[in-house]
């Protein structure tokens, strides 16, 4: 146990400033939170271990869940509204405060859900957007920036054909499908191009699990019309050789460039 640490290193200015840093870039709010945590530990009188590391926790999950959903709405956000038929396909991101949309998202979602209706897809979603200001970007997105954004896992089914809630990677994100070869392969296009994070969520996948499922074509060509059924959306982010295999024709589908990540592992919808 002497060589236990817990996740706060021992406090330096450097180091300090590297965790307000990273807390920052990962939450919004877990920087301001730790150097909080910093000055309520220093009034506490009791020494106890990880004195510092339990206060910041402690305050962290306060925050996180009894305070911010109450400051998010001056803000023009709310959480995502989890459903029977929307919830997050890991509660990481609820957790780490990157399940926060703008009303009118939650409303498009809603309707999206009502066109599922009477179907076995499910809207399970990842990142969306943190709960205070504009143009404060979600790392590592680049455009989850102003509450209008939202991440939605592919579908996905099993040995028989039958359509799953789960996922192939815990974060929901780095397991690709990728181009077969008849199809047009941007991926490798863009990496030859020298885009050289186009495929870094490969990275990000916090584990491999369900291997026994496969890429489901109608599911998740159902899940596509269902959103672009919808009156208010501005953008679908699907890869092009997913765009092509689905017969995905409306020019709301879109390609996102080689600046941004491969998007055959996700889909990412935007508002007008």
């Amino acid at each position: 146990m002497k060589y236990f640490r817990f996740f706060l290193p021992k406090p330096t200015l450097l180091t300090s400033a590297l965790t307000f840093i990273t807390l920052t870039i990962i939450t919004q709010v877990g920087g301001v939170i730790y150097l909080l945590s910093w000055l309520i530990s220093k009034q506490i009188k009791i020494e106890f271990k990880f004195k510092h590391s339990i206060t910041f926790l402690g305050l962290y999950l306060i925050f996180t869940f009894s305070i911010i959903p109450y400051v998010a709405p001056f803000y023009g956000r709310e959480k995502v509204k989890n459903t029977r038929q929307i919830r997050p396909v890991s509660y990481i991101s609820i957790v780490l405060n990157r399940n926060y949309i703008k009303p009118e998202l939650n409303n498009f979602l809603s309707e999206v859900e009502k066109n599922l209706q009477g179907t076995s897809i499910k809207i399970t979603y990842l990142d969306a957007n943190f709960p205070f200001i504009d143009k404060f970007s979600l790392f590592p997105h680049l455009s989850h920036n102003d509450g209008k954004k939202i991440d939605l896992s592919l579908i996905y089914e099993d040995e028989s054909g039958k359509v799953s809630e789960k996922q192939k990677s815990i974060s929901g994100y780095g397991i690709f499908e990728n181009p077969q070869e008849n199809e047009f392969n941007q991926i490798k296009k863009c990496l030859d191009f020298g885009y050289f994070q186009y495929d870094y969520p490969k990275y990000l996948t916090l584990g491999k699990v369900n291997s026994n499922l496969t890429f489901s074509e109608v599911g998740t060509k159902q899940l596509v019309d269902a959103i672009l059924k919808v009156h208010g959306l501005g953008k679908l982010f699907i890869e092009p050789h997913l765009k092509q295999r689905l017969g995905l024709r409306n020019s709301k589908v879109r390609y996102h460039g080689c600046r941004a990540v491969r998007h055959d592992d996700h889909i990412h919808l935007q508002l007008l």
